[in-house]
């Protein structure tokens, strides 16, 4: 159903808002004490949603010239929807919405919209040749509910229509938002209203697909009856109308409507507990469209959305909980799931692994979060360690010389001495990881809080937790179930708060290597269950070595990040020749040095020899050798192929 001719599959319209989510469930919103922070909105959801299941998408909305519309643009674009049509208004603030979890049928909601920026929407914020580029519009309830955001809704819908697109009409009623009750009554979804029920009937001539939750057909319908509401919706649209069913799926309807709902089509339809029933809708929204788009049948198209929306109301979040493709297809290939999908470890990776924040086909990073070894530094110059601070901050001035921007560089910096140096990289596009563990630890042991969570939970979303375990498979048992412990500690905790984790693995110097010693020791590590987003590996000149390295990661997690070199102090040029061997390995996407790069200009700055532009000169000067090196290595690959 999609036109060939067009640049965008489905813009959406409408309400956006930054969620924040109470993190504690089974109780009252006045308990709960804290709140994860998401995109929302209904239709910026399903722009998310339609986005992760392979559609091209956009957005046309407000934010506020505040931190939150940056985040909301900011976080859209990582989702890869086209934001041009995202306008920023200085005279009002973003809105935002506060949810909680109160228990499986009780979902409060208090929204903080009061003239806020999605709702100053105009006709003049739209550029009509985008709107028609699209092959689709989706137009929502709540925008029909003021007269500016209707005209801009409708102008919409009809630009697309002139243009032989589709329009998609999500009916998404919110009566307070509508006036129709209390600011604390945001949970309620139907409240009768014969003037609402004449506003949203005035678009049903532009629509070709509706969409609705039984109550939403109601006061679209304008009957308590749902065969009766949409009879007369049917009377006002020759539109393909889809009544959401919850558990029960849902129902489609072409034609005319039958005497009951289950002789609608109907798709398969999923039995799972619900955890978070809030955003279900907007995932229907994006797996139906993902099949009504692309020419699906009417029922596959059903079971695409039942599918998202069981999903979803599994899990934490709105958009955040939207799946990929990928893991779609992996759902519904399945035939039975458990009740409780969250815990389906399984699918639960394939989430993470498909909607991670950015892609790295390569990684480059100036690694300086050593903590140790600059102490031992300082106490044998005999100055303060208030320079380690300082002198980290030339590495990140070193790498941004080198890096120019490029997202596919990086600085690895501890929150002990580089914390002022992490708070200046949050104004860098680069990769930033921070080290937990606690320093020669063996064996393993954490920084900060005894809860790994806790410590977590005040670190940036950002920033990749870095974790290096002295870690040998042939470890006696007590050692090797003490870390290994911890190691799931720490990955629980990775998820919990949202964070990436880079598992570095260094095999203790008094032990045996041969060229299985690292895969052995890497599939031990995924064998309990734990999934790092990449791997830190020391470089190694055995060919053999890398295979078995490879494959232990191909064989275990197809959708790991991969892995980067450490260097431990090894002199430049034999580091650069170690390049060679694992520049041929596609699962190894650059390094991760340190003390080769900075532990002589350390010491000449440290003593005073050499100046703070000295320093920063012969950083950047050795961290270009390196990457230059490991490019031309990589290049060499290519041309031997």
């Amino acid at each position: 159903m999609a036109h060939s001719d067009k640049t965008l599959d489905l813009i959406t319209l409408g309400r956006s808002s930054v969620d924040l989510y109470g993190q504690q469930s089974g109780g009252r919103l006045e308990d709960t004490a804290s709140f994860a922070k998401y995109v929302g909105g209904s239709p910026t959801n399903t722009a998310v949603g339609g986005a992760r299941l392979g559609l091209r998408t956009g957005l046309v909305t407000r934010v506020g010239t505040d931190h939150m519309g940056r985040f909301l643009k900011e976080q859209l674009e990582r989702e890869g929807v086209d934001t041009r049509g995202v306008v920023f208004d200085p005279d009002r603030l973003t809105a935002l919405v506060i949810l909680g979890l109160r228990d499986r049928e009780n979902f409060p909601l208090i929204f903080y919209r009061e003239n806020c920026a999605d709702m100053a929407l105009t006709r003049d914020d739209l550029d009509r040749a985008w709107i028609q580029s699209a092959g689709a519009v989706l137009i929502n309830g709540t925008h029909l509910s003021q007269p500016n955001v209707y005209a801009a809704s409708v102008a919409a819908a009809t630009w697309a229509r002139e243009a032989g697109g589709k329009v998609l009409f999500d009916i998404d009623y919110r009566p307070v938002l509508w006036g129709l009750t209390g600011r604390d009554m945001g949970e309620n979804r139907f409240v009768a209203d014969p003037a609402v029920t004449e506003r949203l009937q005035q678009v049903l001539p532009l629509c070709d697909l509706i969409v609705g939750t039984e109550e939403e057909i109601h006061i679209l319908g304008g009957s308590t009856d749902t065969i009766a509401a949409l009879r007369a919706i049917r009377a006002r649209s020759d539109a393909l109308l889809v009544c959401k069913r919850g558990a029960l799926g849902c129902a489609a309807f072409e034609g005319a409507i039958p005497d009951r709902l289950d002789d609608g089509i109907s798709g398969r339809s999923f039995r799972i507990e619900v955890f978070n029933v809030l955003g279900a809708g907007d995932a229907f929204m994006a797996g139906f469209a993902r099949g009504w788009l692309r020419g699906e049948t009417i029922a596959d198209c059903c079971t695409f959305g039942n599918a998202c929306g069981a999903i979803v109301v599994s899990r934490h979040g709105c958009a955040p909980a939207m799946p990929s493709w990928t893991e779609l297809e992996a759902f519904l290939a399945r035939d039975a799931y458990p009740l409780r999908l969250r815990d389906d470890t399984a699918l639960e990776q394939i989430h993470w692994a498909t909607t991670r924040r950015r892609a790295y086909p390569s990684l480059t990073v100036i690694a300086v979060d050593h903590r140790s070894q600059f102490e031992e530094l300082a106490e044998e110059l005999g100055v303060d360690t208030e320079r380690v601070g300082r002198f980290k901050g030339f590495a990140l001035a070193a790498l941004d010389r080198v890096a120019q921007g490029d997202p596919g560089f990086g600085l690895l910096v501890d929150g002990r001495y580089g914390f002022d140096t992490l708070a200046a990289a949050a104004d860098h596009p680069y990769w930033i990881g921070r080290p937990i563990e606690r320093p020669k630890s063996r064996p393993l042991a954490f920084e900060g809080s005894a809860d790994v969570a806790t410590e977590l939970a005040e670190w940036p979303v950002d920033h990749v937790v870095k974790c290096l375990v002295f870690y040998h498979p042939d470890d006696t048992q007590e050692m090797r179930d003490r870390q290994e412990r911890q190691l799931l500690r720490l990955f629980d905790a990775c998820r919990k708060t949202r964070h990436e984790l880079l598992v570095e693995v260094i095999v203790p110097p008094d032990m045996p290597v041969d060229a299985m010693t690292v895969a052995r020791a890497i599939r031990r590590l995924y064998a309990i269950g734990i999934h790092p987003d990449w791997w830190k590996l020391e470089p190694v000149d055995d060919p053999a070595a890398w295979r078995n390295i490879e494959a232990a990661i191909a064989e275990n997690d197809p959708l790991c990040r991969g892995v980067v070199l450490l260097g431990l102090s090894t002199p430049m040029p034999q580091l650069i020749a170690s390049f060679d061997a694992a520049a041929a390995v596609g699962v190894v996407k650059g390094f991760a040095v340190g003390r080769t790069i900075f532990y002589d200009v350390a010491r000449e700055w440290m003593r005073g020899a050499i100046s703070d532009a000295d320093a920063v000169d012969a950083l950047a000067e050795r961290f270009s050798l390196l990457v230059e090196a490991w490019r031309k290595a990589r290049a060499g690959v290519g041309k031997t192929a």
